[in-house]
């Protein structure tokens, strides 16, 4: 039965909607928008950071790269809000919206240093919840499931550098 995502962590089942069908093709309509388009291209190959520090030499602040990987995450974690808060049906978003496991892949490492360093304890809350529920979904699809999904996220980079597009 499909479930709707609540903040405090509980689940209620609820049936998707037209309303919610409407948002998840709003979503891909604004990522199909061209300065996001870019910047979701270069974060693809390009944003494999280990740390705050790393990220910092990868995208300096006032730097293009920085305005890409600030463009990326503030989509996701715009995207994330709207399930965190029961506006868009979890499950049809986890249906459509793979890239935000994709970015939080990317970021996870990054939080605590990023929330330390901004002094914002709920930066990024809303994709790191939303991306720590759909590992789980992903895990409940089967045990290799995620474990496969992030060796790809660790080759995108890796078969960008080899052919000299990152």
């Amino acid at each position: 039965m499909p479930s709707r995502f609540l903040r405090d962590n509980r689940f209620m089942p609820t049936q998707a909607t037209y309303e919610d069908a409407n948002l998840v093709l709003r979503l891909y309509e604004l990522r199909r928008e061209e300065k996001l388009r870019e910047a979701r291209a270069w974060f693809g190959p390009n944003c494999t950071p280990a740390s705050l520090e790393d990220l910092m030499r990868i995208a300096p602040m006032g730097s293009q790269e920085n305005a890409y990987f600030r463009m990326v995450v503030s989509y996701w974690e715009m995207a994330a809000s709207l399930v965190t808060s029961g506006v868009l049906n979890q499950e049809l978003f986890f249906e459509s919206g793979g890239e935000l496991v994709f970015v939080w892949e990317r970021i996870r490492g990054l939080v605590a240093g990023f929330r330390d360093f901004t002094k914002n304890p709920s930066a990024w809350r809303n994709l790191e919840t939303v991306g720590n529920a759909y590992i789980k979904w992903m895990q409940s699809k089967g045990p290799e499931t995620y474990p496969a999904f992030q060796k790809m996220v660790g080759t995108v980079a890796a078969t960008a550098k080899k052919s000299g597009s990152a």
